[in-house]
């Protein structure tokens, strides 16, 4: 299964691609509430940063590990997950949208995960995307 969504955000694509990439284990949980993120290498964010997660999407909590294998500064971030026997590809993209505003995609692909969960995987994007939004831009600007 393939989700791909996007989100405009009023700020630069330097100002998204730090909130949600290089502050990545930090800001999670905010975004996503039913996510903690705990960085098991050290070191800043990169490929082959490799984390620990707590998934509480669907009730039970489901550990797992993700690890970033690509980070490409203001352009892109991706990682390869492992839920149990759930494994997904997800991917970041950042671009311009004018002087400050930006285009975050996110899409995910799964395998281990019925076609009939795609809205609802869809809808949890979208959640996070607009919570993104919000705490972005109720943030100031950086200077």
């Amino acid at each position: 299964m393939r989700v791909e969504v996007s989100q405009t955000i009023q700020r630069s694509v330097d100002e998204v691609f730090t909130f949600y990439a290089r502050d990545f284990v930090t800001n999670h949980s905010r975004w996503d509430p039913d996510m903690h993120l705990e960085q098991l290498t050290d070191g800043p964010i990169g490929v082959g940063t490799v984390i620990r997660r707590v998934n509480t999407h669907f009730g039970a909590p489901v550990e797992g590990v993700m690890e970033i294998v690509e980070y490409e500064p203001g352009k892109a971030m991706a990682t390869t997950i492992a839920d149990g026997p759930v494994e997904m590809r997800g991917r970041a993209t950042f671009t311009s949208a004018g002087p400050n505003d930006s285009v975050l995609t996110l899409t995910v692909e799964a395998t281990g995960i019925d076609e009939s969960a795609r809205d609802q995987m869809t809808g949890l994007i979208q959640r996070s995307l607009g919570n993104i939004k919000d705490l972005i831009e109720s943030e100031p600007p950086a200077a």
